[in-house]
């Protein structure tokens, strides 16, 4: 990102999703192997003490829609998403490019809704309590063979790398092009404008980096990654969804109304 800017973060992320959709599918085979397939593990999730399976979408069906709706509905507002349609070359690779991302979509948010369901099978309801949200899928996966184990590290690294890389650029260029460069009693060179965004996306980096050291020592017994994710995603999707979607489809949208939206 610092080096190569927004093209070498696209091929990055590129290679990174491939990644992702092979891993997700070979743990999902891997953890249904486990317990016997497909058909015994969802006999065994049917007699499993300590849990209520009542139906395929789980004793809280409301609870599982609004994570689906945070999930699902929150990309449109989130401006690391979005970033990335405005370099978009044509029409033709739009259509394209909607067809990839909602493939892609079902194959990996799909199986982690899946593979979520089955952590029932490793996890009893007082180690949640216990040691938290976070340590169900590690307690899932510890019983799984080396081979799997590094194929899952490689996915959580390349999808944790491509939306830092997303995050870190849309913020720093964000605070450069529009709160940085304004500011300025000169005109700022692009020359300049590249080096002050360069600095951001470090710090960022560095901030992103004492937040998980923090999250593994001071703050392991009270704050949840998933947690995190939920407030971020959701103050954000919050913030932007309506003014990135009624600054497309409706003429009357004016900034005041967006100020007061994302208010």
């Amino acid at each position: 990102v610092i080096i190569g800017g927004y093209m070498a973060t696209a091929i990055n992320d590129f290679i990174q999703g491939i990644i992702m959709l092979f891993g997700i599918v070979a743990v999902i085979f891997a953890v249904l192997n486990k317990n016997g397939g497909l058909m015994q593990s969802i006999e065994k999730i049917a007699t499993n003490e300590g849990y209520e399976y009542t139906s395929i979408f789980g004793p809280n069906p409301f609870f599982l829609l609004v994570v689906v709706l945070l999930t699902s509905l929150g990309t449109w507002g989130l401006p690391q998403m979005i970033g990335k349609f405005y370099a978009i070359s044509n029409e033709s690779a739009i259509r394209k490019g909607t067809f990839i991302s909602t493939v892609f979509a079902v194959v990996v948010a799909g199986g982690c809704y899946f593979l979520g369901g089955f952590g029932r099978l490793f996890v009893s309801p007082e180690q949640v309590a216990q040691k938290g949200f976070d340590s169900i899928v590690p307690t899932v996966l510890s019983g799984l063979s080396p081979i799997i184990i590094a194929v899952v590290i490689v996915l959580v690294l390349a999808a944790s790398m491509s939306t830092l890389s997303s995050l870190v650029l849309t913020s720093a260029s964000t605070l450069t092009l529009d709160v940085v460069a304004p500011a300025a009693t000169n005109k700022m060179s692009e020359k300049k404008k590249i080096f002050i965004l360069r600095l951001f996306i470090v710090f960022f980096i560095v901030l992103s980096a004492v937040i998980a050291i923090l999250k593994d020592t001071i703050w392991k017994d009270f704050v949840f990654i998933a947690q995190m994710m939920g407030v971020s995603w959701g103050a954000l999707a919050g913030a932007f969804l309506a003014p990135f979607l009624f600054g497309l489809y409706w003429k009357k949208a004016t900034t005041p109304g967006i100020i007061a939206s994302m208010l």
